[in-house]
């Protein structure tokens, strides 16, 4: 068991920045009736107030599924080194200045019509709160203490971890 810190307000939104932005990519978790369904999903952008903003089709089951029910989960992970979960709420909409502010190039593999398809549209996650976990020492020492901790078969205890309340 490694060191816990629970984090609020500012520092949880420090946290989720250090740790999504670095993964970009995490599992997108809408609701279609009871059933959670996932997908994966790249980041655009993280505000100062820890709000996570994505691009999607109008179409698309994750926007379909946000109409009926706005609860959202997310998850990110860097094996041996960074874990983020975030439970909240999504919103769409269809802002063309948003639109193309959170524009990358690499969304038209999925939006061929570029940043001016009608069918592009924003969804902007607000977390209530989340759990996170990443060791101390970065990735390289991780691999080594897990591969130490194999050998001599005690625990490794390299991580922190901690609830997130925003």
């Amino acid at each position: 068991m490694g060191d816990h810190k629970d984090l609020t307000e500012e520092f949880a939104v420090d946290k989720i920045k250090d740790l999504a932005e670095n993964i970009k990519t995490c599992m997108f978790c809408t609701y279609n009736s009871d059933r959670l369904q996932s997908r994966p999903m790249s980041v655009q952008k993280i505000d100062d107030l820890g709000r996570l903003w994505f691009l999607s089709d109008r179409n698309s089951s994750q926007n379909a599924e946000i109409t009926l029910n706005p609860t959202v989960e997310i998850f990110f992970s860097e094996p041996h080194d960074k874990f983020l979960t975030l439970h909240g709420t999504a919103t769409i909409s269809y802002d063309r200045e948003t639109i193309k502010e959170l524009y990358d190039p690499i969304v038209k593999v999925w939006m061929p019509g570029g940043e001016d398809d009608p069918n592009l549209s924003v969804i902007t996650f607000t977390p209530e709160d989340g759990y996170y976990w990443n060791n101390k020492h970065g990735k390289m020492v991780a691999i080594a203490k897990m591969a130490t901790a194999y050998v001599t078969g005690k625990t490794m205890d390299d991580g922190i971890e901690g609830n997130l309340k925003l």
